[in-house]
C-alpha cells in the first residue's frame, strides 16, 4: 500500500451506526415506523421518537453493566423493540448478537457462550426457546420484551428484567459516544449445515459502508416505504433496517413471521404502501398466489422486491411483472458478505439481447455492489476468464466481507490470499453478471462433467404441476454420480419420472436426466430455510 500527500479533510469522522439514526431522527423524524406487537395490532411511531426510546435504552444498558466491549443477545422478531437495540447496542459500544431462533438448539447455546453474551433480551413469545436454553448458558441476566407488567409473566428464567421497566423514567436524551468504527457493532453465526456456527463480526464501518452500497443498488430514498421480512436475526434481514433508517423511508416492521400470519403481512404489505421489500421465494410465492385470488390485482408498479436465499422461478419473476407490476430483484450474498454482494434489477443498457434473453439473465445473482470484488477460481485458485462458461469457485473480497472468523483460527482453507471462499460455483460473463450454477459439494460429476443441481431444479419447476424440486447426486459404479430429483407436486397434480423428463428436454441432455425422480410431500429445510440437501442424500441412502 502506497501512501501519498495527506488529505485535509476529516478522514477522523466516524463512520459508525449512531451517524445513520442520528440523521434519520433529526433530518426525517417525522417519518413513521409502523410495527406488529406480539398480539397481532399494529401501532406507529416516528424516527424522532424511537430515537428518545434508543436513548432511553442506553442508559438502562448501562444500568446493567453494558458497554464497551459487552455482547448481547437478542431473540426477537422484526419488531419496534430490536430495531431499538440495532441502534441502542453498538451506539454504546456493545455488539449485539443476532440469535437465529432456528438454528439447532445445541448450536444455539454454543453460539451464546462461545460469543460469551453478558444479557439476552428476549420476546415475551419465545420464552420458551429462552427457557430450554438457560440451564446451558452462564449469562447474567434476561431482559423480556413484553407489553404486560413483568408479574404477570411465568418463567423460568432467573434474573429477569422488563425491557419496558428498564428504560421507565430515563431521560429523552443521551450523549452518545463516539465508538470507534473498528469496533463490532453486529454479531452473526453462520449456519451451515456441517460443523459448529462460525462467528463474523461486523464492524461499524463494514455496516456504514454496506448501507450505503445497499442504497444505490436498490434506489431506496426518503420516498421508500421499506418492509424487512427477512428475519432481522438473520444476517441482519439483509441490512434493510439500516437501509430504511439512512434513507430516511418509512419502514413497516412485520413482527413474527409465519404461515398463519401471512395474510396479515400481506394485507399491511398493500396497506401501507410497500415499495421496497425483502424475502425468499418461499414468502413471495404464496404472496402472488394470494395476490391473484383477489378481486382486483394491486397495483405494485414500482414496487421492488428482492429475493433471496435461492434463484427465484422464473414463473414467479413473471407473475408478479405482469399481474402487478412489481420487480422481482435477484439478491446474493451470506453471512460473510453482511451479506448483500451482488443484485439483480435492470439490466445493462447496450446488451443485444431479447424479451426471453433478459428473463433468463435477471434470474442469475447480477452484478457485484460497488465496493464488492468478486471472481471465479480453478481448484489450483487460478482466475478463470470472464466468458460466461468457465465454471469454478466463486471468491471476493471488499470492506464488508469478512477475513476471518471469531476465535477460530483453523481456517486458512475458507480464505485465498485475502479473498474468502464461498463454496459457491458459478460463472462470470464479460459484462459482470454472476451465474451461480451450484453449491460446491452439490455440483453433480457424472461420467467426467459436471451437471448443475441448480440449473436443473429451476427446469424443473416449469412444470406447472411441480412447486418444490430438489435435485441430488448420488453414488453410481460406473459414473460416479447420477442426479436424483425430489419434487413436491401442486395439489391435485400427478408427477411422475416421464413429465420431468418431458420438461427438462429442451435444455438437458439426455444423459443428465435424473434416474429417478421422487415425490414428497414436502422439502426439509435448514435453520435459515434453504433446502437441506443432506438430509435428502440420507433419504435416499436409507432408501
Amino acid at each position: 500500500m502506497l501512501t501519498g500527500i495527506p488529505s485535509t479533510l476529516g478522514d477522523s469522522y466516524q463512520l459508525n451506526t449512531t451517524t445513520l439514526i442520528r440523521h434519520a431522527a433529526t433530518v426525517f423524524g417525522d417519518v413513521e415506523v409502523v410495527y406488529r406487537r406480539s398480539d397481532g395490532s399494529w401501532g406507529r411511531s416516528n424516527y424522532a421518537d424511537e430515537f428518545k426510546r434508543m436513548a432511553q435504552l442506553a442508559q438502562g444498558l448501562a444500568d446493567l453493566g453494558v458497554g464497551a466491549g459487552s455482547m448481547v443477545g437478542v431473540l426477537d422478531w422484526n419488531s419496534r423493540r430490536h430495531l431499538e437495540l440495532y441502534f441502542a447496542v453498538p451506539g454504546v459500544a456493545a455488539t449485539m448478537l443476532q440469535l437465529n431462533l432456528r438454528l439447532a438448539p445445541e448450536d444455539l447455546a454454543y453460539v451464546v457462550s462461545h460469543s460469551k453474551s453478558d444479557w439476552i433480551f428476549v420476546d415475551e413469545s419465545l420464552l420458551q426457546v429462552a427457557e430450554s436454553l438457560a440451564p446451558k448458558l452462564d449469562v447474567k441476566g434476561w431482559v423480556v420484551m413484553t407489553d404486560k407488567p413483568i408479574a404477570e409473566i411465568e418463567t423460568s428464567l432467573t434474573n429477569v428484567v422488563s425491557y419496558e421497566d428498564l428504560i421507565a423514567d430515563k431521560s429523552e436524551t443521551f450523549d452518545w459516544p463516539v465508538v470507534d468504527e473498528k469496533t463490532a457493532a453486529y454479531a452473526g453465526y453462520t449456519t451451515g449445515t456441517t460443523g459448529r456456527p462460525k462467528g463474523v463480526y461486523y464492524s461499524h464501518r463494514s455496516i456504514y459502508l454496506h448501507t450505503m452500497g445497499g442504497l444505490a443498488a436498490l434506489h431506496a430514498n426518503f420516498d421508500d416505504c421499506v418492509m424487512p421480512i427477512t428475519p432481522m436475526f438473520h444476517v441482519l434481514s439483509w441490512g434493510f433496517p439500516q437501509n430504511a433508517v439512512a434513507a430516511g423511508a418509512k419502514i413497516v416492521l412485520p413482527g413474527k413471521f409465519a404461515a398463519e400470519e401471512f395474510g396479515a403481512i400481506a394485507q399491511a404489505f398493500v396497506e401501507e404502501k410497500v415499495t421496497l421489500a425483502n424475502g425468499a421465494p418461499a414468502i413471495f410465492g404464496p404472496m402472488l398466489q394470494m395476490m391473484k385470488k383477489m378481486p382486483q390485482a394491486p397495483d405494485l408498479s414500482g414496487v421492488r422486491l428482492v429475493s433471496g436465499s435461492s434463484e427465484p422461478p422464473l414463473s414467479m419473476m413473471r407473475g408478479f411483472k405482469e399481474l402487478t407490476g412489481a420487480d422481482v430483484i435477484h439478491g446474493y450474498g451470506a453471512t460473510e458478505t453482511t451479506p448483500l454482494a451482488t443484485t439483480n434489477w435492470k439490466i445493462r443498457p447496450g446488451l443485444d439481447l431479447d424479451a426471453e434473453e433478459k428473463w433468463d439473465l435477471k434470474r442469475s445473482q447480477g452484478l457485484p455492489i460497488i465496493g464488492v470484488e468478486l471472481k471465479t477460481v480453478d481448484p489450483e485458485g487460478n482466475e478463470l476468464p470472464r466468458d460466461g462458461k468457465s465454471m469454478g469457485e466463486l471468491v471476493m473480497r471488499g470492506p464488508w466481507i469478512t477475513e476471518s472468523y471469531f476465535q477460530l483460527p483453523d481456517n486458512a482453507d475458507r480464505f485465498l490470499d485475502g479473498w474468502w471462499r464461498s463454496g459457491d460455483v458459478g460463472t462470470i460473463d464479460e459484462h459482470g453478471y454472476l451465474k451461480i450454477t451450484d453449491r460446491l459439494k452439490d455440483v453433480i460429476k457424472s461420467g467426467g462433467e459436471w451437471i448443475s443441481s441448480i440449473d436443473m431444479e429451476n427446469a424443473i419447476l416449469d412444470n406447472p404441476d411441480v412447486s418444490e424440486a430438489a435435485v441430488i447426486g448420488v453414488p453410481d459404479e460406473k459414473w460416479d454420480e447420477r442426479p436424483v430429483a425430489y419434487v413436491v407436486a401442486n395439489p391435485g397434480a400427478e408427477v411422475t419420472r416421464e413429465s420431468i423428463v418431458e420438461t427438462l428436454s429442451s435444455r438437458f441432455a439426455k444423459w443428465q436426466m435424473p434416474d429417478e425422480v421422487k415425490v414428497v410431500d414436502e422439502m426439509p429445510r435448514t435453520s435459515v430455510g434453504k433446502l437441506d440437501k443432506k438430509r435428502l442424500r440420507k433419504d435416499w441412502e436409507e432408501s
